[in-house]
């Protein structure tokens, strides 16, 4: 699907604030809101992945975020789909990047204190059997830009 400069528009103005209604991003895109309803409809099939509400972490009581460095033993597929698939059950992890390098995941993670980082680092890392090392880094700030949309 080619997308144009008015889906270009529509998606960064959504992507820095998804709840604009359609009444306003039809007005600063210059389209009728029928017609903006349908385009960003479009846009909901094909790339825009979902809206979120971004959480403060210190309201959540999440006082430390790191990022965790992991070198896997073995470098197989079913070592990296289980690997995943265990970051998929910890509740502490924001996200991560499966990566090329001397790394092969780095791992956003935020928990109450520093005891909860080191078990979260020990049960959830360390113990695994595919993984050979981890480091780890503390956040001190962490932003959300999101992705450059072409102009």
């Amino acid at each position: 699907m080619a997308l144009d400069r008015i889906d270009f528009a529509l998606l960064a103005r959504l992507q820095d604030a998804a709840r604009t209604s359609n009444k306003e991003l039809a007005g600063m895109v210059g389209l009728a809101p029928s017609t903006c309803f349908e385009r960003v409809r479009r846009l909901e099939r094909t790339v825009i992945r979902g809206y979120r509400a971004q959480l403060d972490p210190l309201a959540l009581g999440l006082g430390i975020q790191a990022m965790i460095s992991v070198r896997l033993r073995h470098h197989a597929q079913h070592a990296s789909d289980a690997f995943v698939a265990h970051l998929d059950t910890l509740p502490e992890v924001v996200g991560f990047f499966s990566i090329g390098g001397e790394i092969d995941f780095l791992v956003h993670v935020a928990v109450e204190d520093v005891a909860a980082l080191q078990d979260l680092a020990q049960r959830g890392f360390t113990d695994r059997e595919e993984v050979d090392r981890i480091t780890t880094s503390l956040v001190f700030e962490h932003r959300q830009v999101g992705y450059p949309v072409p102009r």
